[in-house]
């Protein structure tokens, strides 16, 4: 059996949680399950967004949301920006956001990327934390679509009720069915139903907005969503996920591998852009590179010896390594190995970061700064910006301890993991409905040739998906340049051309 910590560790490791928690003492427990039930904290405000002045309104409140049976089981609270005098708010879009975990508050796509004040992270990334400052965020897609980021059960300020155990919602299809309940009574609630509904997911949440699309669509009255954005996806991890025999996994994390050798300057550029560079790296991939990994032990050894050669021209990591290791490297090794003649190990949530290797070999992850700065930062805005008050803890932490408390959906070593099939049947309901998929870089979690795959994996109608990339990691948007572009990329995408 694998320990607690060893599966807490590949949870986060696998799907970009944030820092797990030790297990719950009784009293704790009774705050998990403490019922927020405060009046709606209302603020109003004014800034600047595509170049436009716009007031709008914040919004901190608690919606009580049935189970799958229609009893009352939990209250999400959520952080809402609408904008005030911008015309008919039935026909503005609204745009419902969240983070992974599985379940995680929503405070790092938050504050991190999209609300309308954003963590300013220096491009430098040795710079020290203390010069970290909250910002206005101009590129905030409040300019175009009101926005709630959502808090699942047992984050944030969101509890189950009395009566609910918080592991009842431990599953894709439970914790899919909160949400998408939640927006259903946020809708009826705001008269909103008639506006355009867009989801934005980020690592887990890629796979949570795809089940919370396909419930949607089957409630009394089904909601249609216009779009939605996968972020640093996970949506197809079971085919990218690093086990030795899944060869494919290697494939498609080479493209991540060779960007981050190429920012730390362990690759020749010889005169190619980085965009012509990583071209030449998905164009082996998907041929020598699979063809050689599908050979096996019954590769030539002259051939092997040729293909390693490249990988080290492509990825940094020397031609005797890959020799001496069937061809592969792990991204988890692959962080220890490219800069471990400098004793540095990289970041896991975005690789530009870099720590000393302790004397055992070990280091923290050196990118955790952006995680931990953004929570410490929400709390502070959350207590003089939004005024919210409130005594109960905010939970940052996920509770699920280990990756058996979280019910997937397989069962039996036969099953299928088919999460993208349900975003599937949201295109099938709708012909205007369109997809958007982003991944940073340097992410070492959820790469950039996993999300190539998904899309031409997925059977989608390439002519309403968009496949971007950015500088930066897990949290790209931390990258002010990204920041920018993501934020135009997202109003372009919910204000498609009539």
């Amino acid at each position: 059996m694998m320990s607690k910590t060893l599966r807490a560790m590949v949870l986060g490791l696998m799907l970009g949680a944030a820092p797990l928690p030790a297990s719950a003492t009784p009293a704790e427990e009774a705050q998990l399950l403490a019922q927020v039930d405060h009046a709606p904290v209302v603020t109003r405000h004014e800034g600047v967004f595509a170049g436009r002045k716009l007031r709008y309104r914040a919004t901190v409140e608690g919606i009580e949301v049935p189970d799958a049976q229609g009893r009352p089981a939990a209250r999400l609270v959520s952080f809402a920006y609408t904008a005030e005098g911008k015309g008919d708010p039935a026909k503005r879009p609204v745009l419902f956001l969240f983070n992974g975990g599985p379940i995680t508050p929503s405070l790092w796509v938050h504050l991190g990327g999209f609300g309308p004040k954003r963590m300013a992270f220096p491009d430098d990334v040795k710079a020290d934390p203390s010069t970290f400052r909250l910002t206005d965020n101009p590129d905030s897609p409040l300019a175009v679509a009101d926005l709630v980021f959502v808090d699942p059960a047992s984050t944030g300020y969101s509890r189950v009720l009395p009566g609910t155990a918080p592991n009842a919602y431990f599953s894709v299809k439970a914790d899919g069915q909160q949400v998408a309940a939640f927006i259903d009574r946020w809708l009826t609630q705001h008269g909103r139903r008639t506006s355009p509904v867009y989801i934005l997911g980020e690592s887990y949440g890629t796979n949570r907005a795809a089940e919370v699309g396909e419930q949607l669509l089957s409630l009394p009255q089904p909601i249609v969503p216009a779009g939605i954005i996968l972020f640093g996806q996970a949506v197809n991890i079971i085919e990218y996920v690093q086990r030795p025999a899944n060869i494919m996994s290697y494939v498609v994390s080479l493209p991540s591998l060779a960007a981050i050798a190429w920012y730390h300057g362990r690759v020749d550029k010889g005169g190619r852009s980085f965009e012509q560079f990583l071209d030449e790296v998905r164009a082996f991939a998907k041929t020598d590179y699979l063809e050689a990994l599908f050979l096996g032990n019954a590769i030539d050894p002259a051939r092997k010896q040729a293909i390693a050669a490249r990988l080290e021209a492509l990825s940094g990591i020397s031609a005797d390594w890959y020799g001496a290791h069937d061809l592969r490297i792990s991204k988890e090794q692959f962080r220890a190995e490219l800069l471990k003649d400098k004793g540095l190990l990289l970041g896991r949530n975005d690789a530009r970061y870099t720590a000393p290797l302790g004397p055992e070999g070990r280091a923290a992850d050196p990118s955790s700064v952006i995680p931990t700065q953004t929570e410490a930062f929400f709390r502070a805005y959350m207590r003089d910006e939004l005024k919210v008050a409130w005594p109960e803890p905010y939970l940052t932490g996920s509770p699920v301890q280990e990756l058996d408390a979280w019910d997937w959906g397989g069962k039996t070593p036969f099953s299928d993991w088919p999460y993208y099939k349900s975003v599937s049947k949201v295109f099938d309901a709708s012909p205007a409905f369109r997809l958007m998929v982003a991944n940073g870089y340097y992410d070492t979690q959820t790469t950039i040739g996993a999300a190539s795959y998904l899309v031409t994996q997925s059977g989608w109608p390439s002519d309403r998906v968009s496949l971007h990339y950015y500088e930066g990691g897990h949290m790209a948007y931390s990258v002010a340049a990204t920041a920018s572009r993501f934020g135009r990329d997202l109003r372009d995408f919910m204000t498609p051309a009539r």
